[in-house]
């Protein structure tokens, strides 16, 4: 990786084409993980991955590069955001029961025991 190389050989110095470099070897390689997940959306998901991600075992080269190329801490960072987007979006386009305001249960729903 990139920014090994980098801490390594300069401790003490800031190099931004370096780290430029990196973050986009990083963001290529999310952009092509989740790409592959879209693509084999249709797939049954049998691996798993950062906070609870399932993806399909054809998406499994292109997760090592994301993972090889970034930091843990944004792999789980996009993990989240990408789970978090899918939620939202299967919430707004899904013939999901739960969305839209909750309806309270009413009045005439409880009908009273019979006191004996």
């Amino acid at each position: 990786m990139a920014l090994d190389t980098y801490a390594s050989s300069n401790p003490n110095e800031v190099h931004e084409d370096v780290l430029l470099k990196a973050r986009d070897a990083c963001y290529k390689a999310r952009d092509a993980f989740y790409a592959c997940l879209e693509k084999e959306s249709g797939k049954k998901p049998t691996e798993i991955a950062t906070v609870g991600l399932l993806y399909p075992k054809e998406c499994s080269s292109s997760r090592t590069q994301f993972v090889n190329n970034c930091r843990s801490s944004w792999v789980k960072h996009f993990d989240r955001e990408y789970c978090r987007n899918k939620r939202v979006q299967r919430l707004l386009d899904g013939g999901d029961e739960r969305k839209g305001p909750m309806s309270l249960p009413q009045p005439y729903t409880f009908k009273p025991s019979p006191s004996t």
